[in-house]
C-alpha cells in the first residue's frame, strides 16, 4: 500500500505506532544533524524528522528532495518536543525509517502556500497546482459539502433529481447563447442552456411535481466578479404552489445551509422588500442591508428655486447619511467625487454637508442655502454632529439612484460596515413584469417570458403592460442575489398574450416555444420555482470577492481558460466537416 494514514489525522494517541504516509513535499529544513520535512496531502501536513546519527544516508536523501516531490514515508509516530499549536498534527512528528520517491517535480512556478507569490494569470495557467493550496482546496471542499446538504434537504422535501439535456434549441430572450454546430444536421445549431427553464416546466406538465438539479448553465455575456461563462445552478421547480409556498420552502433551505455549514441558526423569517422600495431606498434590486444608510429624496427640499441649477434642473436629488464621517478631509472628499465620476458610475459631481460638533451644517454649496435650510436638510437626513451627508442629482431617476447605490456601497466599505462574517438576508418581491429596452425599442421580460403576472394586474396587460407586476422574487444576502425565481404561466392563452406583448408574432412564438405552448394544452398544473447560484452561495460562505476561487477550473475575465488555452481555432478539416467558414473581421 502507498499509505495507511493521511497527513492530517495523526494525534498523540497514535504515539509509538508505525505508519506509512504519502504526499507532496511542502518544504525541507536542513538543520545540520537533523532534517525536518513537511509532508502535505489534501488532509493536512505532518512533520517528518531525519537524524544523521540514526541514518545518515536517509537524511541525505531527505535533503535532496525538492518542493512538490511526491514521496512515501515510513516511520514511527513520536511526541514533538516543540509543539506547533497552529497545526492539527502539531503535537506529533514522524521519525522516518524509510523514504521512497514516487515522482519528482520541476520547481513550481509559484509557492504552494496560502500566501502565494503567484499572480492570478499564473495561478490560472497552473490551476492544478493552485488547487493544491490549502486556501483554494478548502473552497472546493466547502462546495462539495454545500452540494451534499442541498441534496439532503431537497430529498427530505420530496424532490427528484432529474437531468436535463445540455444540447437544446436557441432562445431569443435573455443573454447570448453559446451555440454548437451539428455535424449530422448541416447548417443547424444547438445551444447550450442558459438555464433548464422550459425543460423543468415540461417536467411539471409531466407530473414530476418536485424537481431539482445541480446543473451547469451557460451565458455568453461580459464577465465580472460574480459571473462566469459557465456556472452552476441549484435549479428547482414545484407544482401546485403559490409564491408563499416557494419562499417558505427555499427560505428553509437557506436556513438549513446556514446552520449545517456555518453553524448559524436563523429563527426569524427573512424580511420581504418590494422592488419599488429596494430601488427607492437603496438604488438596487439586490440591496446590502448589513447597514442602513438609506436614500432620502431631497428634490422637494433642495431642488425648488434654490438658485443652484444642478439641483433645480434635476429630476432626482437624493442623499445618504454616512454616520461619523464628518471627519473626512478635503482630500478624502475629492477622492469620493472622483469615485462617482468614474465612467462606470457616471455621476457629474458630488455635494456634501458636514454636521459640526455644535450642530451647524457646513456644505459645499453654502452660498445657495441658508443655515435654516441646511438645518432642514439635517433633520430630513436624521443627521447628528459628526455625520457626513452626501448628495447626488441627475436627470434620470433610476440612473442617479444606481450611482448613489455605488456611493453607498463605497462608504459601507470605507466605514467597515460590510463585515463578511455578518449575514443579512431578505426577499425582494413584486418586480416589474417588463422593462423597456432602448436597444430593441420594445418591452422586454424583466425575468423571462414565462413569468406569471400578479393576478390582480392581469387586467392591466391590455391597457398598461409597463405597470404590471410579476409573481417574481429574488433572495438577496449581503448585496448578492443568491437566487431568484417566479410563479410560471401555465395557461397557453395567457402565455400567447405574453409573447404578443413582447413582440413575438404567433409564427415566431410557435417556432421558438411551440413545444411548451402545446404541452400546456394537455393539463399543465400551476407551478413555480427558484434557482440558486451555487457558485455565489459558496463564495459568500467562504468570504470571497469572486466566484472564481470556488470553481475548480474557472475562466479568466476574458472568458478564456488559460490552462487549456481555450477557446482556440479549429483545424480546417473540422470546419469543413461542419460546413463552417471563418470570415475575418474588417479592420476599423
Amino acid at each position: 500500500m502507498y499509505r495507511n494514514k493521511t497527513c492530517g489525522e495523526l494525534r498523540l494517541a497514535d504515539t509509538g505506532s508505525q505508519v506509512i504516509l504519502s504526499g507532496w513535499v511542502q518544504r525541507v529544513r536542513d538543520m545540520g544533524g537533523m532534517t525536518f520535512l513537511d509532508l502535505r496531502d489534501r488532509y493536512g501536513i505532518t512533520q517528518i524528522t531525519f537524524n544523521s546519527e540514526s541514518d545518515k544516508k536517509l537524511q541525505e536523501l531527505a535533503n535532496s528532495l525538492g518542493r512538490e516531490y511526491v514521496v512515501q514515508v515510513t516511520g514511527i509516530v513520536r511526541e514533538r518536543s516543540s509543539k506547533n499549536p497552529k497545526m492539527p498534527t502539531g503535537d506529533i512528528e514522524i521519525e522516518a525509517t524509510d523514504v521512497k520517491v514516487l515522482n519528482k517535480s520541476e520547481v513550481p512556478p509559484f509557492t504552494i502556500e496560502d500566501d502565494t507569490d503567484g499572480g492570478d494569470d499564473l495561478r490560472m495557467k497552473y490551476r492544478y497546482l493552485d488547487l493544491r493550496r490549502n486556501a483554494v482546496r478548502k473552497n472546493i471542499e466547502l462546495r462539495h459539502k454545500m452540494a451534499m446538504e442541498v441534496r439532503r434537504y431537497l430529498d427530505g422535501k420530496g424532490f427528484l433529481e432529474i437531468e436535463t439535456p445540455m444540447l437544446i434549441g436557441s432562445t431569443p430572450e435573455g443573454a447570448r447563447d453559446f451555440v454548437v454546430p451539428s455535424r449530422m444536421n448541416h447548417g443547424q445549431f444547438y445551444a447550450l442552456p442558459q438555464s433548464p427553464q422550459t425543460l423543468k416546466q415540461l417536467l411539471m406538465v409531466a407530473g414530476m411535481d418536485r424537481y431539482f438539479q445541480i446543473v451547469k448553465c451557460f451565458r455568453d455575456e461580459d464577465l465580472r466578479a460574480d459571473r462566469q461563462p459557465e456556472f452552476t445552478q441549484i435549479d428547482c421547480e414545484m407544482s401546485f404552489v403559490h409564491q408563499d409556498d416557494v419562499l417558505e420552502l427555499f427560505e428553509g433551505m437557506a436556513k438549513h445551509l446556514f446552520k449545517e455549514i456555518k453553524g448559524i441558526e436563523i429563527k426569524d423569517a427573512f424580511p420581504r422588500m418590494s422592488w419599488d422600495d429596494a430601488m427607492k431606498y437603496y438604488g438596487s434590486d439586490k440591496p446590502d442591508t448589513r447597514f442602513e444608510m438609506k436614500f432620502v429624496e431631497l428634490k422637494d427640499l433642495l431642488g425648488r428655486d434654490s438658485g443652484f441649477s444642478v439641483f433645480d434642473n434635476a429630476a432626482y436629488v437624493g442623499g445618504i447619511n454616512a454616520k461619523g464621517a464628518a471627519c473626512y478631509t478635503r482630500k478624502q472628499l475629492d477622492q469620493l467625487t472622483e469615485f462617482v465620476k468614474r465612467p462606470q458610475i457616471g455621476a457629474k459631481g458630488l455635494v456634501y454637508a458636514r454636521v459640526e460638533p455644535d450642530g451647524t451644517v457646513k456644505s459645499s454649496v453654502d452660498k445657495f442655502y441658508s443655515q435654516e435650510k441646511l438645518q432642514e436638510l439635517k433633520k430630513a437626513m436624521d443627521a447628528e454632529p459628526g455625520d457626513l451627508i452626501l448628495i447626488l442629482s441627475g436627470e434620470d431617476v433610476n440612473k442617479t439612484r444606481k450611482q448613489l447605490s455605488e456611493l453607498r456601497l463605497e462608504m459601507g466599505n470605507r466605514l467597515g460596515l460590510r463585515d463578511k462574517n455578518k449575514f443579512s438576508c431578505l426577499w425582494v418581491v413584486d418586480f416589474p413584469m417588463f422593462e423597456w429596452s432602448d436597444e430593441e425599442q420594445r418591452l422586454m421580460a424583466m425575468h423571462h417570458p414565462f413569468t406569471h403576472p400578479k393576478e390582480e394586474d392581469i387586467p392591466v396587460l391590455d391597457t398598461d403592460p409597463a405597470a404590471v407586476r410579476a409573481d417574481a422574487y429574488d433572495m438577496v444576502i449581503n448585496g448578492v442575489e443568491v437566487g431568484g425565481g417566479s410563479i410560471r404561466i401555465h395557461d397557453s392563452k395567457l402565455q400567447a398574450k405574453m409573447f404578443d406583448i413582447l413582440g413575438f408574432t404567433p409564427q415566431k412564438a410557435k417556432e421558438q416555444f411551440g413545444f411548451l405552448m402545446n404541452a400546456f394544452t394537455y393539463g399543465a398544473p400551476p407551478h413555480g420555482g427558484l434557482a440558486y447560484g451555487l457558485d455565489r452561495w459558496v463564495s459568500l460562505f467562504a468570504g470571497l470577492d469572486s466566484i472564481r476561487d470556488c470553481i475548480a477550473f474557472p475562466k479568466n475575465n476574458s472568458g478564456r481558460d488559460v490552462m487549456l488555452d481555450a477557446p482556440a481555432p479549429l483545424d480546417q478539416s473540422q470546419l469543413d466537416e461542419l460546413s463552417l467558414k471563418i470570415v475575418e473581421e474588417e479592420k476599423k
